[in-house]
Order: structure tokens, then C-alpha cells, then sequence
């Protein structure tokens, strides 16, 4: 029995969630996965985001013998997650392609001695026969799928390798399997339990609904205005999603410059960056983050007042994840959907580009050989990294169209395209202890030398993550002062040192093919082709539709025969008076201009729902006889 096995034994799910984690009660619906799990029976849990599905699985595995095992797609979120547990005294490891091999043997030997209770992995992996040789090795209690949708062909982020888990449960007959996602239509949550063979599967599934939301679509050409405007217009923390980089840079600095505290995210920063965004932005140093779909995974911040898409997803399960980051609190809180004449035109084009002609696949496919030095018929299960920018530049390729081609060639099991893993900085010692007192270094690299030596543990045996941040904090040094130092290490050959880089790779899943044997079947190419056109169609119906916003999302995932939800743009047009609930409308001004600094009129008009022209009047009545003070625009109690 391992040290967490003996920690937990005797404990009930709640009390394991209050040792660990130091929460007293489970969010809807997490107990009764938990339950159903150890009970053994398979299990698929349809948590909306932010509804904690981390917790489903993590709390099972300390209460059971063994190892989970826990498949995922999300190379970054797997990162952090096992981070997070190890901070909580939960040994937990990770697996995914392009990994360095000695990294693989330490995390595959702490799972099979038992000294890790979680390991994640991505599901590339499972291609590798010797891989799932060594889990096989191991006593898995308990399989997690997240992101259960990748393994649907009518989900919108179908992945072929997830189509190797219903393998891997054959070599663990006992152990249940625990399928996780946010978002999934009645077709998809079928296929779901089929593809992973559930034996009696539970389902187990929260409303899509969120009563504290209100889905907003402002129609403009002139989106930079109208989104000042939204948050100049509300309070609190925001999000603003983009599908580019290059444009959540521009959109930060445009709402720097009119005075709004902003930065921005993607997936290309250097963790060290995104670390830092990240807290900056959780702990209300900054109030708005522009970003791509990268930002948001995992993050659990329970106070985001506002969403706004300044583009249009491509689907609406996209959407959602995206949207219900706001208002996780309970508390009232907004989408807001900008959409300009050319959105609808935006959107049918992205069909193209997802999927470029056969032809260019097979050609993108054949410079890729080239670009890599792989001959026809080599290649088989080698990892290589892969520059996709220089790649695009020396062969002219439009960045877009070789990305999803080789997304493409991925799903049609040619190769495996891991986009942008970022390895952390490693380092090792690798002269003896005597020898270093022998060593001739200057006050600055002494200085680094010494703080390293008092950060880290284990330095002399193996290598050992480090962060350059860190030391520049401990030692007030330059970072350019630290790095010259390391590899200035490195030339005396007292250490090992492998900095951080940030790279994509393309592992050959199978030998390399003459480009005329490149097929792509009718599953991967055309069949998603006709998903993805649903999905554009159901995302414009969405954004353009005149009924019920909330009743059009709640419809795409099943939920029929819902009742008006009273608080999306439609139904306040048609409701011109409504407000959030039983209150008079004169009720919620007061509450809302109680608030410090008071609010603005299209701040309480968004908020309650109310006409404008019906808000002023009440606003005005309510000036008169001095329940609250109007200045312009601005109503104060």
C-alpha cells in the first residue's frame, strides 16, 4: 500500500476533497461521478466548463489501489495539472511524443513502483507498442478519457489516436473508464460510449443551461469600438477572444491606450510568459486578457464578468467552453458576440482552408519528407522537429493551409503533428563534488552557480527542471546575465545544460510514402468535411438568428422544449421591460448604482434588460425624487 493509499484509507470522496484540496462540499455532479466510479462502473460525465472534472477523477485515484491513467490531448493542461498535485503532495507524472527518453524511463519507473498515483498521457502515445507494453506492466485501476469528444468522427476536434483507447481497456478488463467532456450533442455522446466499448455505461449530465448568462450579439463594422464600449460599459474581470496571435497583441495595445488594463495570450509565449499573464490577470492585476483559444483550459477563475468573441468561433461546442468561463461564480455575467457583415462569409471560408485540396495535402506531405531528410520507406516511429515557420517560408506555403493539412495527415495516421511542445529548462551537474571548488568562475557565475545549488535538489544524479526567472529573482541579476552564466557552465563542462526551446514535431507514425500512395480516407477527409459545414451552419444560426439565443444552444445539445431564457438580446428586444428577476426594474437600478463608483445607463441596461427609453424615464423619475443622482451619463445612489 503506497504512502496515499494509507493517507486516504477509511476516508469517504468528501473527506479525501477537504485533506487535499481544503474544499468542504463537491460542485453539482461531481460526487455522483465519483460515486459511480467507485462502484466500478463506466462512467461518461457531461460537465459544462468550469464544473471541475479534474476533481471527478483525481479523488477516485488516491481512494483506489494502483494507477489512473489519464488520457488527454492537452499537453500544456497535463503540465499544469501534474504540477498542481505534486505542490499538493500528489505525485503525478506525464507522457506525450517528443519527450526526451530519460524523462520517459523516470516517469514510466515511478508509475510501476507505485510512487506515482496519476500519470497522463497523451494519446499519440498509445500508437507505441512498447509504451503500452510498460503500462501493461502496472496494476491501472482506473482509465480517464478527457476531451471525450476527440474520439467521436462527429465531434468537432476528432483525433484517430484517441481510437486507441478502446485497445488499451482490453489489457485492464477491470478497471473502469471514466469519459469526460463539456461539450457534446446526443450523437456525439453515443458514438462516445460505442467507440470506448462501455460495458452498462452512467450518464452523467449537468444542464447546459446557465441562468446567470446572458448571450449578447452586437452587430458592427467597427468592432474596436463596440468593444470599448462593452467594457467601458461593465465591471470586472474579461476575456476577449480572438483566432489570431497577431491580433491579440493589436487588440491589447489598442485598449492600453484607452486607459483599459490589458494583455494578451496565445499558445506561442514561452511558459515562463504565460505563467506570468496568467497570474497577473487571476489575481486582478490586470482586468483583460486578449486571446486565442489556447487561454482558458484548466484556468478556474470563478469572478469573469464578461466573454467577448471579436471573431466567431467555428463551432458552437467551441463557443460554449469559451463563453461559460464567465460568471462561474453564479453571479450575472455576459457573452458578447461581435459579429460584422462579413462574419457569415468569414466563416463559410474557414471549410476551405480546414480542408485544402487533396493534391496540396499530398504535396505539403511530400516537402515535409523533404524538409525533414526522410527517405521513402524510412522514417517509421523516428521524432523530429519540425520549424513550421521555415518550413511554410521555403516552400510557400500558406501557414494556415500546411497546418491543416498536416492536421490532416495526422488524422489519417501518416504522422503525428504535435504542435508547439515547449520543453522546460533542464540542467545537470556533471563534475564531482571535490571538483567544484576547482572550478575558475567570475562573482556573476558564482553567484548563479551557488543559487542553483540552493534551489534544486537531486542535480548531481539526473537532470533537474529549472527556471531561469527564478534565479534572476533570487539573485537580482540581468536574465542575460543568468543565461551567459549557464553557458558558461556549460563550456567548463561543470554542467549539462538544455535550455528551453519551444518546438512543433512531426513523429512518422508510419514509413515515409511515395505521394501518390497518400489516400485520405472517406472518414478524415470528407465525412468531416460535412461535420464541420453543420457545425458553420448551426455557429450562423446562432450569431444570426432573431428567437432565443439561449433556447438555439440548449436545442444544438439536445435539451428541447426549454422555455425562453428572458435574458439574451432576442428576448429582451421582445421583452422590452424584463428584468433578471422578480424585482421592479426601479429595484435593480438602485442595487446596481449602490455599487462604488456607481454605473453607467448602458451598463444597468445590459445588466437588467430593460428598453432604453423605459430605463431613462425610471432613471429620471428616480432623480426626481432623489433616490439616486444622475451626472450625464453615469448614475450614482
Amino acid at each position: 500500500m503506497t504512502r496515499i493509499e494509507k493517507a486516504t484509507a477509511g476516508l469517504s470522496p468528501v473527506e479525501v476533497l477537504k485533506k487535499y484540496w481544503g474544499y468542504d462540499a463537491f460542485r453539482p455532479l461531481q460526487q455522483e461521478i465519483i460515486e459511480s466510479i467507485l462502484a466500478g462502473r463506466d462512467t461518461l460525465g457531461l460537465l459544462p466548463t468550469g464544473g471541475g472534472k479534474s476533481i471527478t477523477f483525481q479523488v477516485p485515484a488516491l481512494m483506489m489501489p494502483g494507477l489512473t491513467l489519464v488520457v488527454t490531448p492537452l499537453i500544456s493542461l497535463m503540465k499544469d495539472q501534474v504540477d498542481n498535485l505534486n505542490d499538493r503532495g500528489i505525485r503525478a507524472v506525464y507522457f506525450y511524443s517528443g519527450m526526451s527518453r530519460s524523462h520517459l524511463r523516470l516517469g514510466l519507473d515511478r508509475a510501476r513502483l507505485g510512487v506515482a498515483k496519476i500519470a497522463y498521457t497523451s494519446p499519440e502515445r498509445l500508437r507505441s507498442k512498447t509504451f503500452v507494453d510498460e503500462l501493461r506492466s502496472m496494476k491501472v485501476s482506473l482509465i480517464v478519457v478527457d476531451e471525450a469528444h476527440c474520439i467521436s468522427q462527429w465531434g468537432y476536434d476528432f483525433r484517430p489516436s484517441y481510437l486507441k483507447i478502446a485497445e488499451l481497456r482490453r489489457h485492464f478488463p477491470d478497471a473502469p473508464t471514466l469519459a469526460l467532456t463539456a461539450s457534446a450533442t446526443p450523437r456525439v455522446v453515443t458514438d462516445i460510449m460505442e467507440r470506448l466499448e462501455m460495458k452498462e455505461p452512467r450518464l452523467l449530465a449537468r444542464s447546459f443551461h446557465r441562468d446567470n448568462l446572458s448571450y449578447i450579439v452586437r452587430y458592427t463594422d467597427n468592432k474596436d469600438t463596440h468593444l470599448l464600449k462593452v467594457l467601458h460599459n461593465t465591471a470586472g474581470t474579461a476575456i476577449v477572444y480572438v483566432r489570431s496571435r497577431r491580433r491579440t497583441r493589436q487588440i491589447a495595445e489598442m485598449l492600453r491606450a484607452a486607459g483599459i488594463s490589458a494583455d494578451y495570450y496565445h499558445a506561442g509565449l514561452a511558459p515562463e510568459d504565460k505563467n506570468a499573464k496568467q497570474a497577473e490577470w487571476k489575481e486582478d492585476r490586470c482586468r483583460v486578457i486578449v486571446a486565442t483559444n489556447a487561454f482558458g483550459m484548466g484556468i478556474d477563475k470563478p469572478d469573469v464578468r464578461v466573454v467577448v468573441h471579436y471573431d466567431l468561433p467555428p463551432s458552437l461546442e467551441e463557443y460554449y467552453q469559451e463563453a461559460g468561463r464567465a460568471g462561474r461564480d453564479g453571479v450575472k455575467s455576459f457573452a458578447v458576440m461581435l459579429v460584422g457583415r462579413a462574419d457569415k462569409g468569414l466563416l463559410t471560408r474557414r471549410i476551405g482552408e480546414a480542408f485544402p485540396p487533396i493534391e496540396t495535402i499530398k504535396n505539403v506531405y511530400e516537402m515535409m519528407g523533404n524538409f525533414l531528410d526522410v527517405a521513402v520507406g524510412e522514417g517509421y516511429g523516428r521524432v523530429y522537429e519540425f520549424n513550421f515557420n521555415l518550413f511554410c517560408n521555403r516552400f510557400g506555403f500558406k501557414p494556415t493551409i500546411a497546418h491543416n493539412a498536416l492536421m490532416l495527415l495526422t488524422r489519417a495516421g501518416y504522422i503525428e503533428f504535435v504542435e508547439e511542445t515547449t520543453t522546460r529548462s533542464r540542467l545537470m551537474i556533471v563534475v564531482t563534488k571535490r571538483e567544484l571548488y576547482d572550478l575558475p568562475l567570475d562573482p556573476v557565475t558564482d553567484t548563479v552557480f551557488q543559487c542553483i545549488l540552493r534551489s534544486y535538489t537531486g542535480l548531481f544524479a539526473d537532470y533537474v527542471y529549472i527556471n531561469e526567472s527564478l534565479i534572476v529573482n533570487r539573485t537580482g541579476l540581468t536574465e542575460q546575465q543568468v543565461y551567459d552564466s549557464l553557458l558558461y557552465l556549460g563550456r567548463l563542462h561543470a554542467v549539462s545544460y538544455i535550455p528551453r526551446k519551444t518546438t512543433p514535431y512531426i513523429v512518422f507514425t508510419t514509413s515515409r510514402e511515395e505521394p501518390r500512395y497518400v489516400q485520405m480516407p472517406r472518414a478524415v477527409y470528407d465525412d468531416q468535411r460535412a461535420n464541420m459545414e453543420q457545425r458553420i451552419r448551426a455557429m450562423q444560426e446562432f450569431a444570426f438568428t432573431t428567437s432565443c439565443r439561449s433556447q438555439v444552444l440548449l436545442g444544438y445539445f439536445g435539451e428541447k422544449d426549454t422555455a425562453p431564457c428572458g435574458s439574451c438580446d432576442n428576448c429582451r428586444n421582445k421583452r422590452p421591460a424584463a428584468v433578471a428577476d422578480t424585482k421592479s426594474l426601479a429595484d435593480h437600478i438602485l442595487t446596481l448604482a449602490a455599487m462604488p463608483g456607481g454605473r453607467t445607463l448602458d451598463f444597468i441596461a445590459l445588466a437588467t434588460g430593460a428598453n432604453t427609453d423605459i430605463l431613462i424615464e425610471t432613471v429620471r423619475q428616480m432623480a426626481d425624487d432623489g433616490t439616486v443622482k444622475l451626472y450625464g451619463t453615469l448614475v450614482v445612489k
